[in-house]
């Protein structure tokens, strides 16, 4: 029960990862909100864990902000938000992707922490405690080819981790990020192209331990750095890779 008491928002809660981390937060004593674009998603989520569902678009200011007020009328209190929603384009030569896959991309990547961060700093600054977790990825440490921008939204996600450490420390909020590789989730077949035998084999001998991030292993992360085990971590980008990043 190392979450018992607290309080949470985890984004892209409806699948994979995000899905793993609601489960293992709840298993661990804490209140959460599955929040997803996809409400059926969040909703049979939340229904099998005992948890709360909201429907968001993580990259609009309004949705962002509703979400936030929502969490606060529930909870009286959010103790962590986790920026797990993430999109990706196909593989592409970085200068064939268009425009509007790069801005889809950044809005629910990079965009996302910053509308969060606006309508939930403010509250967990104000009780003098909080914890931040983004889900980057190694594509942030060691990106792979023909996924440039995906790559460079997860560096800037990584990047926003560090800086948001430094300045809210002085204010008992803590920033934190988990860096998976490819797991079982819905991107899977965006990041290879498509999903057969012999790509997903390549994929794999890249990966030390031999295998694919699990939403298991992405909740048992999120919960130490997002629990009071943790105190005194801030402006981590853990990897969670299997070696991958060596």
């Amino acid at each position: 029960m190392r979450l018992e008491g607290k309080t949470a928002i985890v984004t892209g809660g409806g699948s994979g990862f995000g899905a793993g981390i609601c489960a293992k937060f709840v298993a661990e004593g804490a209140k959460v909100m599955v929040a997803d674009i996809n409400m059926d998603a969040a909703s049979a989520v939340a229904e099998d864990i005992n948890a709360s569902a909201f429907r968001v678009d993580v990259a609009n200011n309004d949705s962002v902000n509703a979400m936030a007020e929502a969490a606060f009328t529930l909870f009286g209190k959010l103790d962590i938000i986790v920026n797990n929603a993430g999109i990706t384009h196909l593989p592409t030569p970085l200068e064939d992707v268009s425009e509007e896959e790069f801005d889809r991309v950044l809005a629910v990547n990079a965009k996302s922490v910053f509308l969060t961060a606006r309508h939930i700093v403010p509250h967990m600054k104000a009780n003098g405690t909080g914890a931040i977790l983004n889900v980057a990825s190694t594509a942030g440490l060691s990106p792979r080819p023909n996924l440039n921008w995906y790559n460079a939204s997860k560096g800037w996600m990584i990047t926003a981790t560090k800086t948001m450490a430094v300045e809210l420390a002085p204010f008992g909020v803590r920033s934190n990020a988990i860096c998976p590789v490819a797991g079982e989730t819905p991107l899977l077949q965006s990041f290879m192209g498509q999903d057969t035998p012999e790509i997903r084999a390549k994929f794999l001998s890249t990966i030390p331990m031999g295998r694919f991030s699990t939403p298991e292993d992405m909740g048992n992360a999120a919960c130490f750095l997002c629990s009071d085990e943790a105190s005194l971590i801030t402006g981590v980008a853990m990897e969670v890779d299997g070696g991958r990043c060596i």
